[in-house]
């Protein structure tokens, strides 16, 4: 299995542990209370959602990743149209970094 076939499946499990955060307002809240482990960001995010993010990410120490697109991205949470992730789990996140990096 590739890696990120096993990345897209570990998020898949972290969804339904609900280990995550959708939306761009939850997910800023996340990462200000530090609750955000890891924050993934779909390649074709917009240019201001994506500054926003990575801003807010550098800004608290929290790691980010860009992942695949948000057409994948979406399909491996089983929700329409999600360009950001935020796992709140430290072993989801570690993982996932293993397997992205």
């Amino acid at each position: 299995m590739s890696n990120e076939k096993a990345f897209l499946n570990l998020l898949g499990l972290a969804t339904r542990a609900r280990k995550i955060s959708l939306g761009e307002e939850q997910i800023l809240k996340d990462i200000k209370r530090k609750q955000a482990k890891l924050v993934l960001i779909a390649s074709d995010t917009g240019y201001q959602t994506h500054k926003r993010l990575t801003d807010k990410c550098t800004f608290y120490n929290i790691p980010y990743r860009i992942v695949t697109d948000r057409l994948t991205l979406s399909a491996a949470i089983g929700k329409a149209d999600r360009v950001a992730i935020a796992v709140n789990d430290e072993g989801f996140a570690k993982k996932m970094c293993t397997l992205l990096d």
